[in-house]
Protein backbone atom coordinates (compact mmCIF):
# COMPACT_ATOMS: atom_id res chain seq x y z
CA UNK A 1 0.00 0.00 0.00
CA UNK A 2 1.13 3.46 -1.02
CA UNK A 3 1.82 5.94 2.26
CA UNK A 4 1.99 9.69 1.80
CA UNK A 5 3.70 11.31 4.99
CA UNK A 6 4.54 15.22 5.01
CA UNK A 7 7.43 16.36 5.69
CA UNK A 8 10.01 19.56 6.34
CA UNK A 9 12.86 20.29 3.78
CA UNK A 10 15.63 18.80 5.15
CA UNK A 11 18.08 21.62 4.28
CA UNK A 12 15.10 24.05 6.85
CA UNK A 13 15.80 24.43 10.60
CA UNK A 14 12.81 23.18 12.33
CA UNK A 15 10.64 23.73 9.30
CA UNK A 16 11.84 27.86 8.84
CA UNK A 17 12.48 29.62 5.95
CA UNK A 18 16.18 29.08 4.47
CA UNK A 19 18.09 31.85 3.37
CA UNK A 20 19.46 31.82 0.05
CA UNK A 21 22.93 33.10 0.23
CA UNK A 22 25.08 31.85 -2.74
CA UNK A 23 25.32 33.76 -5.75
CA UNK A 24 26.67 30.86 -7.44
CA UNK A 25 26.68 27.50 -7.97
CA UNK A 26 26.85 25.45 -5.43
CA UNK A 27 23.76 26.85 -4.03
CA UNK A 28 21.79 26.67 -0.58
CA UNK A 29 20.76 23.15 0.28
CA UNK A 30 17.18 23.24 0.08
CA UNK A 31 16.44 19.44 0.31
CA UNK A 32 17.78 16.14 -0.25
CA UNK A 33 15.59 13.85 -1.69
CA UNK A 34 14.52 9.74 -0.71
CA UNK A 35 17.09 7.31 -1.77
CA UNK A 36 14.38 5.12 -3.12
CA UNK A 37 11.16 7.01 -2.22
CA UNK A 38 9.34 9.67 -4.43
CA UNK A 39 9.62 13.02 -2.88
CA UNK A 40 6.30 15.66 -4.25
CA UNK A 41 8.44 19.12 -3.30
CA UNK A 42 6.64 22.69 -3.35
CA UNK A 43 8.92 25.56 -2.69
CA UNK A 44 7.79 29.34 -2.34
CA UNK A 45 10.04 32.14 -2.22
CA UNK A 46 9.51 35.44 -0.58
CA UNK A 47 12.34 38.91 -0.71
CA UNK A 48 13.11 41.46 1.03
CA UNK A 49 15.37 43.45 -1.31
CA UNK A 50 13.93 46.81 -3.39
CA UNK A 51 14.97 45.38 -7.25
CA UNK A 52 14.07 42.22 -8.72
CA UNK A 53 16.12 39.59 -7.87
CA UNK A 54 17.69 35.96 -10.57
CA UNK A 55 17.02 33.12 -8.45
CA UNK A 56 17.99 29.67 -9.75
CA UNK A 57 17.31 26.28 -8.67
CA UNK A 58 19.70 23.54 -9.32
CA UNK A 59 17.23 20.62 -9.35
CA UNK A 60 18.58 17.49 -8.80
CA UNK A 61 21.67 18.51 -10.39
CA UNK A 62 24.34 21.81 -11.11
CA UNK A 63 26.03 21.40 -14.27
CA UNK A 64 23.23 19.97 -16.75
CA UNK A 65 20.66 22.67 -18.14
CA UNK A 66 17.85 20.61 -17.79
CA UNK A 67 18.02 20.51 -14.13
CA UNK A 68 18.52 24.30 -14.02
CA UNK A 69 15.34 26.54 -12.88
CA UNK A 70 15.70 29.90 -13.19
CA UNK A 71 12.96 33.04 -12.25
CA UNK A 72 13.10 36.73 -11.57
CA UNK A 73 11.53 36.96 -8.17
CA UNK A 74 10.09 40.95 -8.17
CA UNK A 75 11.28 43.60 -5.89
CA UNK A 76 9.55 43.67 -2.13
CA UNK A 77 6.88 46.44 -2.34
CA UNK A 78 5.10 45.74 -5.66
CA UNK A 79 2.17 44.46 -6.11
CA UNK A 80 3.45 40.92 -7.61
CA UNK A 81 5.13 40.86 -4.05
CA UNK A 82 1.94 39.99 -1.78
CA UNK A 83 2.78 36.69 0.16
CA UNK A 84 4.68 33.92 -0.98
CA UNK A 85 5.50 33.41 -4.51
CA UNK A 86 4.99 29.46 -5.92
CA UNK A 87 8.54 28.63 -7.24
CA UNK A 88 8.34 25.05 -7.14
CA UNK A 89 4.77 23.08 -7.68
CA UNK A 90 4.79 19.55 -6.21
CA UNK A 91 7.65 18.10 -8.96
CA UNK A 92 9.29 15.00 -8.04
CA UNK A 93 12.74 14.19 -6.81
CA UNK A 94 13.68 10.61 -6.09
CA UNK A 95 17.69 8.80 -5.69
CA UNK A 96 18.81 11.35 -3.28
CA UNK A 97 19.33 13.88 -5.39
CA UNK A 98 19.76 17.59 -4.33
CA UNK A 99 17.97 20.74 -4.58
CA UNK A 100 19.94 23.84 -4.26
CA UNK A 101 19.15 27.84 -4.98
CA UNK A 102 21.65 30.91 -5.61
CA UNK A 103 20.21 34.15 -6.31
CA UNK A 104 22.22 37.30 -7.66
CA UNK A 105 21.80 38.90 -4.77
CA UNK A 106 22.88 37.26 -1.31
CA UNK A 107 20.77 37.14 1.59
CA UNK A 108 17.58 38.73 0.37
CA UNK A 109 15.44 35.74 -0.65
CA UNK A 110 13.93 33.17 1.64
CA UNK A 111 12.97 29.52 0.42
CA UNK A 112 10.04 27.93 2.42
CA UNK A 113 8.05 24.85 1.47
CA UNK A 114 7.14 21.40 2.39
CA UNK A 115 7.68 17.56 0.50
CA UNK A 116 4.68 14.75 0.55
CA UNK A 117 6.90 11.88 0.63
CA UNK A 118 5.41 9.27 -1.63
CA UNK A 119 6.25 5.12 -0.35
Amino acid sequence: MTTFSKLKLSGSTDGKQIKVVPTATAGTLIHTAHASALDEIWLWVDSSHNASVLLTIEYGGVTDPDTIIELNVPALGTASTDGLKLIVPGLLLTNSLVVRAFASVANVLKISGFVNRIA
